[in-house]
């Protein structure tokens, strides 16, 4: 049972399906600030078509973003970039998940995302989060996937209980679960 917390005043989290349009929707609310942005992208190129969409990404957000690659130190990161006046966008939790589960099979993974969940009240500027919405479909066949699943279901809702916002894009439309447009 999660205890009553009150919201981060600016922490937004989007949720979405695979080509549902929410890292361009998330990237629009950090490219609306004047200040620094930066972009921590947990993704690993596991093979060549990864990297090609890896660079892809990069080439489309331009410029205008300070890129850090973290697959596994979140939290660090997170402490690292975060600035007054500044935005971190990460894209995105799930693969963070998948790369923690992949890296070392006794990662307590609730203890990763309590750490995850403790620190984003400290952060100062806007954190906007992007995550894979995976709960909506059948249950997987194998024990890896469902504890994943299970796992990035846990770490959506502890998040959206202290982000005032939570945005679930469909189809390239932003739908508010929680909260209003910025």
């Amino acid at each position: 049972m999660m205890t009553a917390v009150p919201p981060i005043p600016d922490l937004t989290l989007v949720l979405g399906g695979a080509r549902s349009g929410k890292s361009r929707f998330a990237e629009g609310l950090v490219t609306a600030l004047d200040g620094p942005r930066v972009y921590i992208a947990t993704a690993r190129a596991w093979d060549q078509e990864m990297a090609d969409r890896i660079a892809q990404h990069r080439t489309d957000r331009g410029p205008h973003w300070r890129t850090v690659e973290e697959p596994l130190d979140l939290c660090g990161a997170l402490r690292a970039h975060a600035a007054a006046g500044g935005a971190l966008l990460v894209d995105c939790l799930t693969l963070w998940l998948t790369n923690r589960l992949l890296a070392d099979e006794d990662a307590d993974i609730a203890a990763d995302t309590a750490a995850l969940v403790a620190l984003l009240p400290t952060l100062p500027g806007r954190v906007v989060l992007v995550s894979n919405e995976v709960g909506l479909g059948i249950v997987p066949d194998n024990a890896l996937a469902r504890c994943f699943r299970d796992h990035a279901g846990r770490l959506h809702q502890a998040i959206a209980a202290i982000a005032p916002r939570v945005v679930l894009t469909v189809a390239g439309l932003p739908i508010y679960a929680k909260g209003q447009a910025l």
